[in-house]
C-alpha cells in the first residue's frame, strides 16, 4: 500500500490535478471516479496506472469489477491509503479510485457539418456540461476560443461525463478559427439576436458560437458571426445559462437534421 505523500506517483497525480501546465507538459490527465474511468476505458483510452482504496475493492461491486477489468488489461492498479487518496483527489468526498491517462486527442472529421465554438466560458461546470451536450447532439468538433477554462480541468472532466472521449476538442484563436471554419455559416447566440434560433435553416453546414457566462461573446466572435440569433424567454428573463442555451439550440439543429 502506498502511504507516503512524497511518493513520486502521488506527487505527479497531485500536480496533474492542480496544474494545467503539468497536464500539458506531461500530456496526461487524471480521471476520478468509477463512471469516468469506465467511459475512458470503453473509448479505448490508454491508462498509465490506477490508484484505489481498499474499501472500493472490498465493498463496491462496480469498483471491484472495474479494478478486475483493469488488471486483466495489465493496467497497474495500486492500493493507496485513504490519506493519500484524500490528498490527490479533487473532490471533497472521493469515490476511492482514480486513473492517470493520456490526454484525449480525437480528430475532427475532414468535412465539418456542425461545429460548436465556445467563447470565453470560464466556469468548469458550464464547460463540461456544454461538451457533454455537444457530444450527445453529434457535434463534429468543439472549438475553444480564447478565454475558456482548461478543458481537462478536473471539474470539466467530471461535468463532461466522458464527452472528452467522444468528441474532438480543439483550442484555437479567432484567426485560426476563421481560416479553418470560414466556409461554415456562423451563428452567434445572444439575447439581442435579430432572428429566433428555430427560424434558422440548420440543415446547412453551420457553426454555433456560445459566449461566456458573465460578459457574453467577445468582440472577435461578433465580428466573425454571420448572424446573431436569440432564444425567446418569458417572465422578463434576460438570459439563459450558457450550457442551457447551447442545449436548446443544438437539439433544435438535431431535430431539423433528423434524429
Amino acid at each position: 500500500m502506498i502511504t507516503s505523500l512524497q511518493n513520486d506517483r502521488v506527487k505527479l497525480v497531485r500536480a496533474l490535478q492542480t496544474s494545467g501546465k503539468s497536464r500539458r507538459k506531461g500530456n496526461r490527465l487524471v480521471l476520478e471516479g468509477i463512471r469516468l474511468i469506465g467511459d475512458a476505458l470503453a473509448a479505448g483510452a490508454a491508462l498509465d496506472y490506477v490508484f484505489y482504496t481498499q474499501d472500493v475493492r472490498a465493498e463496491n461491486p462496480a469498483g471491484s469489477h472495474l479494478i478486475e477489468t483493469l488488471e486483466a488489461r495489465n493496467v497497474p492498479c495500486l492500493d493507496v491509503s485513504p490519506e493519500v487518496m484524500a490528498h490527490v483527489a479533487d473532490t471533497q468526498s472521493p469515490q476511492g479510485i482514480l486513473a492517470v491517462a493520456a490526454l484525449p486527442d480525437l480528430k475532427a472529421p475532414a468535412t465539418i457539418s456542425l461545429a460548436l465554438i465556445i467563447d470565453g466560458v470560464a466556469d468548469p461546470g458550464n464547460l463540461g456540461t456544454i461538451l457533454r451536450t455537444a457530444a450527445a447532439a453529434s457535434v463534429d468538433v468543439a472549438m475553444l476560443a480564447p478565454g475558456c477554462v482548461d478543458p481537462f480541468n478536473p471539474k470539466v472532466l467530471r461535468s463532461g461525463m466522458g464527452a472528452h472521449f467522444r468528441i474532438a476538442i480543439e483550442r484555437k484563436n479567432w484567426d485560426d478559427i476563421s481560416r479553418d471554419f470560414g466556409n461554415l455559416a456562423m451563428y452567434l447566440a445572444d439575447a439581442d439576436g435579430e432572428k429566433v434560433y428555430h427560424q434558422v435553416d440548420w440543415t446547412e453546414p453551420s457553426a454555433l458560437i456560445i459566449g461566456g457566462e458573465a460578459r457574453g461573446a467577445d468582440v472577435a466572435a461578433r465580428q466573425h458571426a454571420n448572424m446573431v440569433i436569440s432564444i425567446p424567454m418569458g417572465n422578463a428573463a434576460e438570459s439563459l445559462n450558457a450550457a442551457v442555451a447551447s442545449g436548446v439550440i443544438l437539439f433544435e439543429i438535431r431535430r431539423q437534421r433528423g434524429f
